[in-house]
């Protein structure tokens, strides 16, 4: 061969002898065949098959079979997002004139996407009381496909029944998707409490260190997973093998972040509801925090993600407090080794667990516990101190 010809032909190496604890990141767009013959039937590879980068490379189908390990699943999809995992599931279920009911609590971008995407295509969404429980098989009728879940939710806290929830779906022949990001398969396994499609952000947890964006899809169904699988292929949704292999890196350590982040989140909830009144503190391992019961119950373990309500007379002081912190960051996300603070006015579209104001999302990440306590006991001091003349700081 001639040298330009070199220059793209490497040659073969030997690996023999070389064992290694990476997994490797392999990158590509082409596939390439052995034959014409195999490049003509490459369809029928399956779904574990290679046929284009786009679909998967032995990197991402390691984070699949990892993740499916984990989730006690039968097939895993990855998606670009936490979001993307949400929408993809509501594309392979859904039809015009078919029915989503989603929780008060879902991510906000959920009953965005259904009002602003899916309605206009004919397909019809409704929003419930995450609190329902068995009292959600009121609500499916014959247009009803799928009832999602995000337990608890990711602001409000709230913890779904999802055994009750998912009997009276499958009393119906209805399918489940619960949003597990907070949790993580490590505290909280839907599939096998009986939801069809477990989903996640693994830009969170999973990755682990706020740079990378992704979701996963779990499932039991081959048939679900192969449903999953045609929707990506036909929007022409894929995952870089870069993402992946940091995701991979993330998923070795996430044990002993999430362990740590979870410890200090529930201690810190403790200290700041015994200054100031234990309904203004939503943590699932708080027993005012609702559905604590099905926490307690359902789930292995606390994440480091819990929120404050912020009375009306402490608002005015709040963003200067933010402003201030030496420790904390002020941003969206959690899961990461940097610990955050994030104000979000919450809109509720039914009447239960609704709360007025401002609501200060926490998310523990690795830092020194009294560098951040440093950062926060000016805020508790400011819901604390409530001026005389005040009226009762919640009535929730």
């Amino acid at each position: 061969m001639r040298d330009k010809t070199l220059c793209v032909k490497r040659p073969q190496v030997s690996h023999e002898g070389f064992a290694s604890l990476a997994i490797p990141t392999y990158r590509a767009s082409t596939i390439v065949f052995d034959s014409a013959e195999a490049y003509a039937n490459r369809k029928y590879r399956g779904p574990d098959g290679y046929t284009y980068g786009l679909h998967g490379t032995p990197t991402s189908r390691t984070l699949e079979a990892s993740l499916s390990q984990l989730e006690q699943g039968l097939r895993t999809v990855l998606v670009p997002s936490g979001q993307a995992a949400i929408t993809i599931v509501f594309l392979s279920v859904l039809m015009p004139g078919d029915t989503v009911l989603i929780p008060d609590t879902a991510y906000p971008p959920v009953a965005d996407f259904c009002e602003h995407h899916l309605k206009p295509r004919g397909i019809n969404h409704r929003i419930y009381d995450p609190m329902i429980g068995a009292g959600i098989i009121d609500l499916i009728d014959d247009s009803v496909r799928l009832v999602w879940t995000e337990s608890p939710g990711s602001t409000t806290m709230e913890v779904q029944d999802i055994p009750a929830i998912v009997a009276a779906a499958k009393a119906r022949g209805v399918l489940t998707g619960c949003d597990n990001t907070w949790a993580t398969p490590l505290y909280f396994k839907p599939l096998v409490h009986g939801i069809d499609f477990s989903s996640q952000a693994l830009t969170k947890y999973v990755g682990g260190h706020s740079d990378l964006l992704m979701g996963s899809i779990s499932v039991k169904d081959v048939d679900l997973h192969r449903r999953l699988k045609d929707t990506t292929r036909m929007i022409g949704i894929g995952v870089s093998p870069d993402d992946c292999a940091l995701a991979l890196r993330g998923l070795e350590t996430m044990g002993v972040r999430l362990a740590h982040s979870g410890r200090v989140a529930t201690d810190f909830a403790k200290r700041i509801a015994s200054r100031v009144p234990a309904n203004l503190v939503l943590h699932p391992a708080l027993p005012d925090c609702p559905g604590h019961e099905y926490w307690q119950r359902d789930f292995a373990g606390s994440s480091g993600v819990f929120s404050v309500i912020i009375p009306p007379y402490a608002e005015d002081a709040l963003p200067g407090h933010l402003t201030a912190a030496k420790t904390f960051s002020i941003g969206a996300s959690w899961g990461g080794t940097h610990s955050l603070l994030a104000p979000m006015t919450v809109t509720r579209a039914t009447d239960g667990n609704a709360h007025p104001g401002t609501i200060l999302r926490i998310s523990i990440g690795l830092e020194d516990e009294g560098d951040l306590w440093t950062d926060l006991e000016p805020i508790v001091e400011a819901i604390a101190e409530r001026p005389r003349n005040a009226e009762d700081r919640m009535e929730t």
